[in-house]
């Protein structure tokens, strides 16, 4: 569930690889398809303009200076896990201890005898504190809200490979109750760790993956908190109104979406609230796309590999759009559901991995038999 369909891992892999693994899988692919030749490294894309003729300007600098490259069609891949975002605002008070974002962090070798807080709910923080409460003097994980812990493997299977054999059958309100009861049943709830009791339900956030947190904490080697309250020196004063003394605070608060090099007109006010169909096309903005600008509830990979021959069947003429009012509808529609299942968090760009895939497997079906119709608009169709 993490391999791409036309690349995949060795099956004599771990589940759960590493990075060092993940990182020549990504290199093996890029030689196996002669990648390599087509990417210009040591670049930085500074501007993207969209000309009224359809095309497209990037400008870049590069070791040789400036370039410029005028095109037919876009596609942005840049990610979202790039700027890290700090509290804004911060919290009352000042702070002398160091202060970094989960981005700047290595190794434990940054912890080795410090006492160390972690800030935050996500996969992030839960891995950085089960390292820290090995390599720290003390580990302290300060959590607002509650989260879903859910462990590497229940049953003896990849816990996210019951969901997805779930989801090719039910709906995600029963999914959601199913995966609560067995989550209960095995581990528990979060509260009976110390840990805050989730608001939301499961599958209404992105889940958070450890086996090792749970048990850290019931012994001892991670001490959990509420959200920090202020900070006082070397202190952190809590919400429940405790303080600890500390050398390091570690904030695992997540990341700015940003697309810098986009006209701010083509984003409608954030490229984290922008429309686009099927979470990859923009309706205004002909032979623009984007790849990734989105959050799972699983694997990124087979995501952007079925987005990437969505985009790929478009520019060859393979798959056509229906017209933008129907794209703009359907990216109405699907907000209006997002928003009714993950509330405020990002609504425009989650999406549900099982579902998303299936749907844009019908999506690439339904776009051939456009292009083939000849039913599809023309404006905007690749030259």
């Amino acid at each position: 569930r993490t391999q791409f369909a036309d690349h995949p891992m060795p099956s004599d892999w771990p589940d759960y690889p590493d990075h060092r693994r993940v990182a020549g899988y990504l290199a093996d692919f890029a030689e196996r398809f002669g990648l390599a030749d087509t990417i210009r490294l040591r670049h930085t894309v500074e501007r993207v303009t969209q000309h009224p003729g359809g095309t497209w300007t990037v400008a870049a600098s590069g070791p040789s200076g400036p370039v410029e490259v005028t095109v037919d069609a876009v596609v942005v891949a840049n990610g979202h896990n790039r700027v890290p975002r700090l509290p804004d605002p911060g919290y009352p008070g000042a702070c002398t201890a160091e202060q970094i974002h989960s981005h700047d962090y290595r190794g434990p070798e940054q912890l080795a005898g410090r006492r160390v807080l972690v800030v935050g709910g996500g996969n992030s923080a839960m891995d950085i504190a089960v390292d820290a409460s090995y390599a720290a003097t003390r580990t302290l994980l300060s959590l607002r809200r509650g989260v879903w812990v859910v462990p590497k493997y229940l049953l003896g299977r990849p816990s996210d490979t019951l969901n997805g054999a779930l989801a090719r059958r039910l709906p995600w309100r029963l999914r959601q109750r199913i995966s609560q009861t067995m989550l209960s049943a095995t581990v528990g709830n979060p509260d009976r760790y110390g840990l805050p009791a989730p608001t939301h339900g499961f599958l209404q956030d992105h889940p958070t993956l450890s086996d090792g947190l749970l048990s850290r904490l019931t012994h001892g080697d991670v001490e959990a908190r509420p959200g920090v309250a202020a900070l006082d020196g070397d202190r952190v004063e809590f919400t429940d109104g405790r303080s600890d003394s500390v050398d390091l605070i570690i904030w695992c608060t997540g990341y700015r979406v940003d697309v810098p090099f986009l006209d701010p007109a083509l984003l409608a006010g954030g490229a984290d609230t922008l429309p686009l169909y099927r979470h990859v096309f923009h309706p205004d903005a002909p032979g623009l796309s984007f790849v990734g600008l989105m959050q799972s509830t699983g694997s990124a990979f087979p995501l952007v590999e079925a987005q990437a021959k969505l985009i790929a069947a478009h520019l060859a003429g393979r798959y056509a759009l229906p017209d933008p009012d129907r794209q703009r509808a359907v990216c109405r529609a699907e907000l209006r559901a997002a928003t009714a299942r993950w509330g405020q968090r990002r609504p425009a760009m989650r999406v549900d991995f099982d579902v998303y895939l299936a749907e844009l497997a019908r999506e690439l079906t339904a776009g051939t038999r456009r292009a083939r119709s000849g039913t599809a608009p023309s404006a905007g169709a690749p030259r």
